[in-house]
C-alpha cells in the first residue's frame, strides 16, 4: 500500500537532495525514513530558502517517489553522518503553501498552519498528497 509522506528542509538542502537523488530528513535522524518503502511518495516543504535562515520561502519544492533499496548512511564530515533513502525526483513547480492551508486535511488549525512541520516529516493522507501533487504539476 503506497504511503504518502511530507520532509521539511530549506530550500537550498531539497536541492541537494534532488540532485542527488535522495531523501534525508530531521537533520539526518533516521526519523520516517525507516517506514517509507519503494514506491510511496515524499514532497518537500521548505520553510526557508537556506537553512537556519529568516528567508522565507514557503512553498512545496519538490516531489518524488521512494526508490528500492535499504536506508544508508552519507558522510557528510566526520562528525555529521546522516541516514538517506534514494528518490527519484519528478520535474515539478515549486508551490506557496497558503493557497493551500484550507483544504489540507493535516494542517488541523489554520491559524497555526505551521505546527505540523516542526515535526521533520510525517505521513500525509492520499487526498492531501493528490492536492499538492496537482498543484505542482505532477498528476
Amino acid at each position: 500500500m503506497t504511503r504518502y509522506w511530507i520532509g521539511v528542509a530549506s530550500h537550498e538542502h531539497v536541492q541537494r537532495g534532488v540532485q542527488g537523488g535522495f531523501a534525508q530528513v530531521c537533520h539526518g535522524k533516521i526519523g520516517t525514513l525507516k517506514y517509507m518503502s519503494e514506491g510511496d511518495w515524499i514532497i518537500y516543504y521548505s520553510p526557508t530558502f537556506s537553512f537556519g535562515g529568516k528567508d522565507a520561502c514557503r512553498r512545496f519544492t519538490a516531489i518524488g517517489t521512494i526508490d528500492s533499496g535499504d536506508l544508508y548512511t552519507f558522510e557528510m564530515s566526520e562528525d555529521f553522518i546522516p541516514w538517506r533513502r534514494n528518490v527519484s525526483f519528478l520535474k515539478s513547480k515549486e508551490v506557496l503553501i497558503e493557497p493551500l492551508l484550507e483544504d489540507l486535511s493535516f494542517i488541523k488549525d489554520k491559524k497555526k498552519w505551521g505546527f505540523p512541520f516542526r515535526r521533520g516529516s510525517f505521513e500525509i493522507p492520499n487526498k492531501d498528497f493528490e492536492l499538492i501533487a496537482k498543484r505542482m504539476g505532477v498528476l
